[in-house]
């Protein structure tokens, strides 16, 4: 008797545990976590329940090409309108709808057009909360969004949300027009909406974010820089890393990247194609570009995956490989 009732309690336990691996399993493929490369240094992050947007730009105005030429450049024969400073800071409210139907959170980098022009709009189309410096929550007020959907940071910050968590990291933009650029400019308070390009592209200091969300902390850069005692001591699995050409004229970017991120599973370049250039346009001058920055990946940490985004295409996160 007592043997057939051991008999049932084992049965019992097994079931139990098929069951529990079952369901867990099936929690792991309903709900990973995905990323879709939004062009610029943009990027839409998901678990399935909560979508975070990183500096969102999907305009691609024909608009001033950055000090030095930057990470964009105009092309030769583009019928669209080119923007001067002066013009007003229009998004192409079509091209966001198309692609961003609902956020939860909004992380801005720094101010510079290609990273904040469509924030507002998609702000209040979303009602997500936007986070990100004073000269970010300055812009954003300008276009009448709610203060209580504004957090201002300035790096040094770890919030927890509901399931997922942030960790604000000072950083520095882009050596751009061969170490020359500089700027201590923010937006600056009090601005009413409509805004001209060069009233919202003040840069007001630039930032990195560390997301931890399911099983995975991303680690996401909006330019080609950083402060390495900032980043020393994270251990991302996954790494969206600045790819323009200025990260050359940074010392030993990507050697030290991969050393102080302890070599990430896997990397992302951003903020490597032509944001001059409309999304059906050819990339190809990009593409040819972007392939140094994937042989100075190789060389410094030979086991991770580089993966070169494309529009729009969802990327699935398996378990960390750490």
């Amino acid at each position: 008797m007592m043997r057939k009732a051991g008999l049932v309690w084992l049965f019992i336990a097994a079931v139990s545990a098929s069951m529990l691996a079952q369901r867990e399993s099936g929690a792991a493929k309903i709900n990973p976590v995905t990323l879709k490369y939004l062009g610029t240094a943009g990027w839409e992050i998901s678990d399935g329940s909560t979508i975070i947007l990183i500096d969102p730009y999907l305009s691609r105005i024909n608009g001033p090409a950055p000090p030095g030429g930057g990470s964009g450049h105009a092309l030769a024969g583009d019928t669209r309108k080119a923007y001067a400073w002066s013009d007003l800071a229009t998004p192409d409210e079509a091209a966001v709808d198309a692609h961003i139907q609902r956020a939860d959170f909004v992380l801005v980098t720094h101010t510079h057009y290609d990273h904040i022009l469509d924030v507002p709009h998609v702000a209040l189309k979303t009602r997500a909360t936007v986070i990100g410096t004073e000269s970010t929550a300055n812009v954003l007020r300008a276009y009448g969004v709610p203060e209580e959907q504004l957090v201002t940071v300035r790096g040094g910050e770890d919030y927890q949300f509901k399931g997922f968590s942030i960790r604000v990291i000072p950083s520095i933009h882009s050596p751009l027009d061969h170490k020359h650029y500089f700027s201590s400019a923010t937006a600056s308070a009090g601005m009413k909406a409509p805004l001209t390009l060069q009233q919202i592209h003040p840069e007001g200091g630039t930032l990195a974010y560390l997301i931890r969300i399911g099983s995975h902390e991303i680690l996401a850069f909006g330019g080609n820089n950083y402060i390495e005692r900032e980043i020393m001591g994270l251990d991302p699995d996954v790494a969206l890393i600045g790819a323009g050409a200025s990260r050359k004229d940074i010392y030993e970017y990507s050697g030290r990247l991969m050393r102080d991120l302890h070599y990430p599973a896997i990397v992302l370049p951003t903020h490597w194609d032509n944001f001059l250039a409309p999304f059906d346009a050819s990339q190809q001058s990009a593409l040819d570009a972007l392939q140094s920055f994937i042989q100075e990946i190789a060389a410094a940490s030979p086991r991770t995956k580089v993966i070169v985004p494309k529009y729009f295409e969802p990327i699935s996160l398996d378990s960390p490989a750490k």
